[in-house]
């Protein structure tokens, strides 16, 4: 029987509050047809819309985990011939081209440097020259390495020059200050997993009017049924969602969600902000050193791993010894970086204090 005993701090999935659990384990009852699930699924929307920062009409939630809302805002964005610019400073940013690709488009790529921001007056110099794309995508915290880009400048700097903007939001929201409307943001995707603290399995987007009309304005049909966004457009007044709705899991996110809103949105910014310092700071005064320079998301912490260890051999020892799981990461990085998660419910410095305690005695310091 899979019977984890460990503190997760991993850079999601993060802890799950009791009272989310309870909840998920609720009589379900029947989403297809119990016209008052259509008014639970309603009143989720407009409480999750006011973390976005939009209108509850321009919330979807799509069974599945994040990667589905990625792939549906291509695939529901992208006809054969679109140029689509890839603004890229990580492994999932640069990750949206191999999403654009099977629709047909033709991803043309922007790349910065790993360990800072992405630069908006290169991306400026860039427009200044190119323009002439259908929609642009951007990584607001690219989790390998935990760099956090300025999406609110990168977005608004888009939209003067008519490109739809789509950005990953998911291991940001929650931990920093997002407003899809403010920003400019056509379509933002978060996760069920992360700093909203439920279990996997739901992927949120908003859709702004200028995404829909483009969606519904498309010349060719969408090459997806399970990735179609044009199948949620009035879902709740036309009663009828695209296939059946996870209502467990939609429950226990409705009691998440309401955990976010019980705090407040901006102190569960600022704890995430506290924690990330106190975490960053704590690593450095073990001798370690960070992944990043500077631009860190109050998310995720990566920091090279100790000498004499793999990461493999680092991970195990903590979790086996201290009963302590953080992650490792992917891509160039995976041989190289360890990341400690401070997401949600795992965003509190007790629970880095014990992480860093743990650390240090593996290190013999």
């Amino acid at each position: 029987m899979y019977k984890p005993d460990y503190l997760m701090m991993t850079p999601g999935p993060s802890i799950v509050r009791q009272n989310v659990m309870e909840r998920r384990a609720e009589f379900f009852g029947n989403p297809d047809l119990d016209e008052d699930f259509f008014k639970f699924y309603d009143k989720l929307a407009e409480k999750t819309a006011k973390i976005f920062g939009c209108k509850k009409e321009s919330m979807i939630f799509m069974s599945g985990e994040g990667m589905v809302g990625l792939d549906s805002a291509c695939a529901s964005l992208t006809e054969p011939g679109d140029r689509v610019l890839v603004i890229e400073n990580g492994l999932f940013g640069a990750g949206f081209a191999d999403m654009v690709k099977p629709y047909g488009g033709e991803p043309v790529t922007l790349s910065f440097d790993t360990k800072r921001k992405i630069d908006i007056e290169k991306v400026k110099e860039f427009l200044e020259k190119d323009s002439n794309f259908k929609f642009a995508t951007v990584v607001h915290c690219d989790t390998p390495t935990g760099v956090l880009n300025d999406v609110k400048e990168i977005c608004r700097l888009l939209k003067s020059k008519g490109i739809l903007t789509v950005v990953d939001t998911v291991a940001a929201i929650g931990g920093e200050h997002f407003n899809a409307e403010e920003f400019g943001a056509d379509i933002a995707l978060g996760g069920s997993q992360k700093c909203f603290s439920a279990p996997p399995g739901i992927t949120m987007l908003s859709v702004s009017d200028d995404a829909w009309k483009a969606i519904k304005n498309r010349k060719t049909p969408i090459a997806s049924f399970y990735c179609n966004l044009s199948y949620w457009e009035n879902c709740v007044e036309k009663k009828l969602f695209p296939y059946t709705m996870p209502s467990s899991d939609l429950m226990g996110f409705d009691a998440a969600v309401d955990n976010i809103l019980e705090e407040g949105i901006e102190n569960l910014v600022e704890r995430h902000h506290k924690t990330a310092e106190y975490c960053r700071e704590g690593i450095k005064k073990l001798g370690l050193k960070l992944y990043l320079e500077d631009d860190f998301a109050s998310t995720v912490t990566a920091f090279y791993v100790p000498d004499g260890f793999t990461v493999n051999e680092f991970i195990k020892k903590l979790k086996d010894e201290y009963k302590i799981f953080i992650g490792g990461s992917y891509g160039p990085y995976a041989d190289k970086v360890l990341r400690i998660g401070h997401m949600g419910e795992s965003a509190k410095i007790e629970y880095i204090e014990k992480t860093l305690t743990a650390i240090k005695n593996i290190l013999g310091k």
